[in-house]
């Protein structure tokens, strides 16, 4: 009987370890903000009604009176497009709460809409609920009605105050926003972000900070919805400051030094404005895809505003370049020519053959925890895709990396029986390569990793057709 028992644990002990992580981790909330990579922003107050950006706080509270408010249409239109995260602006500039804090008049109860008597936070948290949607919430650091605004102490407290309630009063919150944006002409005023996130991190246990600085999700750095070609989840904070615009460039690439996992959230609005605007119109899909690929294809997650209209209303212009979005990105991504191909294989593998690490986890549906890995002693990093006797005919190419292990890869090229045809440096959770020159046929595809912090861990590779990418005519 001892022997036996010594016999299995011996077979065990052959089966291959995973190789060890190359820190800094993501955090169990920032793997599953990361998975989501489309989430939606709702820019909804005063300003809609003023057609303006940024309120200046003088705005009667009687002014907002959206008669027709359905927030089950705009959850309803967010899961059209594929979002399971909607995030509402609970108070912009202006100062004025789409809730009734206890702690203001310069809300909703002094509005017509319900009589002062509505919630819109309560009444996306409810829809929201109802289709299995996540929220998260916007809170405008900078408060243009508020008198205590410009008085350190007092106006951290009324924000710590409406901060609580939009925190304890709704249930689960799973992304709260802070940003840095204010006018120039503004007071003076320091926030005490320590506070805030203590007091974040305390209230809701799964929750999300984005902000310039984290400390879970950062700012991209721009307002275009575009990350850098070469973008790294890892940064330093310690480097960091929230509504400093000179880290903007820092922000956009991240740092392969960093000792922080902070991964970068691209925003930007479906239309112009952040807001509502009768005389704008939605972008056209082409350019909804350019952000998506330089987006979601770029390492980070796409946070596309989209403003409900004076009614209350998703427009339907929105509506239906939403519908065309979606359909598009599912009509790319749907099928992976990779999937039919005759053979796939790589350099070496973890473990040697059988060992669990094989190049033929890159084709299963798991995009996180099952992934080639090459052999520790190897140098010369490839996978390669053979394709059946008709060849492989494509003009996207998908690489993901196991980043639950950390991110690794620093340089990176892709070849097509031979020919190179993309290179890039980072590839992180997602990198989507568009190839510049279009549609190529070959039977051969070879990634090749050139440079990486440790052994580079694949999880997924995809070969799709964009039938919407015409490079010759976009150059």
């Amino acid at each position: 009987m001892f022997q036996v028992q010594k016999f299995a644990v011996c077979q065990r002990e052959q089966i291959p370890t995973p190789p060890l992580p190359i820190l800094p981790l993501p955090s169990y909330s920032q793997l599953k903000w990361q998975q989501r990579e489309l989430i939606m922003f709702f820019h909804f107050g005063v300003n809609t009604f003023t057609d303006s950006e940024w309120g200046t706080g003088n705005e009667n509270p009687a002014i907002f009176n959206p008669v027709g408010l359905d927030a089950n249409q705009w959850v309803s239109t967010a899961v059209e497009a594929g979002v399971s995260l909607v995030i509402l602006t609970a108070k912009h500039h202006d100062g004025f709460c789409l809730w009734p804090s206890k702690y203001t008049d310069h809300s909703v109860t002094g509005s017509p809409w319900k009589n002062g008597r509505g919630d819109v936070v309560q009444e996306l948290v409810n829809a929201a609920k109802a289709r299995g949607v996540d929220v998260g919430l916007y809170l405008s650091p900078w408060d243009r009605y508020d008198r205590r605004y410009g008085h350190d102490l007092q106006y951290n407290e009324y924000y710590l105050a409406q901060l609580h309630e939009l925190l304890s009063r709704y249930g689960d919150v799973r992304e709260i926003w802070f940003d840095g944006a204010k006018g120039s002409n503004a007071p003076n005023m320091s926030y005490y972000f320590t506070d805030w996130f203590a007091m974040v991190k305390e209230l809701q246990s799964s929750i999300n900070v984005f902000s310039d600085a984290g400390p879970d999700v950062r700012w991209v750095g721009n307002e275009k919805g575009f990350a850098g070609s070469t973008c790294w989840s890892t940064i330093n904070r310690s480097s960091l400051s929230i509504g400093d615009g000179s880290i903007v460039g820092y922000l956009n690439t991240g740092d392969p030094k960093g000792t922080d996992w902070l991964p970068a959230e691209c925003d930007v609005s479906i239309r112009k404005g952040w807001f509502w605007h009768k005389s704008q119109s939605p972008k056209k899909l082409s350019d909804l895809l350019e952000i998506y690929y330089n987006s979601v294809g770029r390492n980070c997650v796409l946070l596309l505003n989209v403003p409900p209209n004076t009614t209350g209303l998703i427009s339907e212009s929105d509506v239906q370049r939403l519908k065309e979005f979606r359909n598009a990105i599912d009509t790319i991504f749907s099928t992976n020519l990779a999937e039919n191909c005759f053979l796939i294989r790589a350099s070496s593998q973890r473990g040697g053959k059988g060992g669990g690490f094989g190049p033929e986890n890159v084709l299963d549906s798991d995009h996180l925890w099952t992934y080639w890995a090459p052999g520790d002693h190897h140098d010369d990093h490839w996978i390669e895709i053979r394709g059946t006797d008709g060849g492989l005919r494509f003009n996207v190419v998908r690489i993901q990396e196991a980043i639950g292990l950390g991110q690794r890869i620093k340089r990176h090229e892709i070849y097509v029986d031979g020919k190179l045809v993309a290179k890039g440096s980072t590839v992180g959770y997602k990198k989507l390569h568009r190839l510049e020159n279009g549609v190529v046929h070959g039977h051969v595809v070879r990634i090749k990793i050139k440079e990486s912090k440790a052994v580079p861990l694949i999880s997924s590779i995809g070969l799709h057709f964009d039938p919407y990418w015409h490079p010759k005519t976009v150059q």
